[in-house]
């Protein structure tokens, strides 16, 4: 402690920003590779949920970064025998480039989350194979083969022909009900 109590107070300020940016920057990585990104010092996480906020330059990890960067490099700046005013002007525009770097990435990585969720009107347009017979004239329901959303899915299907969709026949895809079920004509007749 006598190291620092001998520094002048501009330096005790950069260090004492540095070192407390830096514990709790090491404390929310950890967490986040834990698993718990949703902790207490996650502020972020009810913003993160709502899905209608793109791009946020403004929250505590970016923030954290921020005075993690601001601090360090203020203590470069004077280690190197610059001015006050320049090492102020530094580290402040290193903060913000650091809260830039991190907004972009949480932002990039949000966009890389998939939700999982079938979209069934992806199906539209899509040739696929009849599974279970298909009854002519939507009498009853058979099932299909349809590659949606890059996987082969067996879905439930209507045909509005005019003969049964036997099991092998070629189908193409109409239209899809409400409650997901296809609407599907052959295509080798």
């Amino acid at each position: 402690m006598e190291w620092f109590y001998s520094l002048e107070l501009f330096s005790q300020i950069y260090w004492g920003i540095a070192l407390i940016g830096s514990f709790i920057f090491v404390i929310t990585i950890v967490t986040t590779f834990m698993g718990g990104d949703s902790g207490d010092l996650d502020t972020d996480a009810e913003i993160e949920a709502d899905t209608g906020i793109g791009f946020q330059f403004i929250t505590f990890k970016n923030l954290v970064g921020f005075f993690t960067l601001f601090g360090w490099s203020g203590i470069a700046c004077m280690d190197a025998g610059l001015s006050k005013p320049l090492t102020i002007i530094i580290s402040i525009v290193c903060g913000l480039i650091m809260m830039v770097v991190m907004a972009a990435m949480f932002y990039y990585m949000q966009k890389l989350n998939h939700s999982g969720t079938l979209n069934f009107k992806n199906a539209v347009g899509q040739v696929g194979e009849v599974y279970l017979t298909i009854g002519a004239k939507r009498s009853s329901i058979g099932k299909a083969h349809v590659r949606i959303q890059g996987a082969l899915r067996e879905l439930e299907a209507l045909t509005d022909s005019e003969i049964d969709l036997k099991s092998g026949a070629v189908i193409s895809v109409k239209d899809v009900t409400q409650n997901g079920i296809l609407i599907v004509e052959q295509l080798n007749k």
